[in-house]
């Protein structure tokens, strides 16, 4: 419903006329596909949402590791695949960044075609494909601990995000942790794999009070927002946009979003759009859910990423609507 609701409120900016003559450039890393921060850039792009809001993005595409090492140095000043407890840890670090605005809620899964593997303890002893230094992973094991499961009590097979279908599809590990669009990528093309309980609206309700869990979204360096303060509106506006049309047209984004191969890929994406759940589609400015990023580097602090709280700079505040 929530989703539904923000495509609706967002839907009359469709044909917001252009801002600007001159279109600002703004280049912008995200993660290679099939990933959540790769979900909106080749929308905007084909809408020519950005032009529309005054702004020209330059998307490029990097996997985890180099994505952090080179969003961190200040290579990209922008980042679109900026996970809260990333930010959060590198502002622990002494880096100057702020999350302007959250794209996507958590949402995390753990696959198996292994008989013997039916709870996350049937993990322990076994190997598990994972893209370990991304937040969805840190998150996972934090889910993990509060079933009493020990994320050091087995074997991960770290590999990029687009390896995790990879492994998945090849049965390559006892099982694999991803996220969508990958989740559904892989059920599409196996459906006789299972997925394992990580009772994820429960454990967090219990801990946070609530069930918003911000997760995935972009942000920038301190040095650039001072910059560019005038043009994070439009970014903003840019990604609503996106995310309005993606909930109008699924069929026709689902292609965009992930390299379906099939007609069933294609279903599966449509279903994920259309379902909501796991996508978790939840465009907050930072400023507006303040409460539930201080959970949630409250969860990355219990799971041992988070060396210290990240300082109140890390989440902008500035007016985005």
């Amino acid at each position: 419903m929530r989703t539904l609701a923000i495509a609706a409120a967002i839907a009359a900016l469709l044909g917001s006329p252009a801002l600007a003559a001159d279109p600002a450039p703004i280049t912008i890393v995200v993660f290679n596909p099939p990933s959540l921060g790769s979900v909106f850039p080749s929308v905007i792009k084909q809408q020519k949402f950005d032009l529309a809001n005054g702004i020209d993005i330059t998307f490029v595409e990097r996997p985890p590791d180099a994505y952090a090492a080179q969003f961190n140095s200040g290579e990209f000043e922008v980042g679109g695949s900026a996970s809260v407890l990333i930010v959060g840890l590198g502002t622990t670090r002494g880096i100057k960044i702020s999350y302007l605005f959250n794209l996507f809620d958590y949402w995390g899964a753990v696959v198996t075609s292994r008989p013997n593997i039916k709870t996350l303890a049937d993990l322990k002893g076994k190997e598990l494909a994972a893209a370990k230094g991304t937040t969805n992973y840190a998150m996972f094991a934090w889910f993990a601990k509060q079933q009493g499961v020990d994320p050091n009590s087995f074997e991960v097979l770290n590999t990029a995000t687009p390896g995790l279908v990879g492994y998945a599809l090849a049965d390559r590990a006892d099982a694999v942790q991803l996220w969508e669009p990958a989740y559904s990528l892989v059920t599409a093309e196996r459906p006789s794999i299972r997925t394992i309980d990580l009772n994820i609206a429960k454990v967090w309700r219990a801990f946070a009070g609530g069930s918003v869990i911000p997760y995935l979204g972009v942000a920038a360096h301190q040095e650039w927002i001072d910059k560019h303060r005038d043009l994070i509106p439009g970014l903003y506006r840019a990604y609503k946009q996106a995310a309005a049309w993606v909930m109008a047209n699924p069929a026709a984004a689902a292609p965009l979003i992930a390299a379906v191969k099939d007609d069933a890929e294609r279903a599966a994406i449509v279903a994920m759009i259309r379902g909501g759940a796991r996508l978790g589609l939840n465009l907050a400015p930072a400023g507006k859910i303040k409460k539930e990023i201080e959970a949630t580097y409250r969860a990355g602090r219990e799971v041992g990423l988070l060396p210290a709280t990240p300082p109140a700079s890390s989440i902008y505040t500035g007016e985005l609507e």
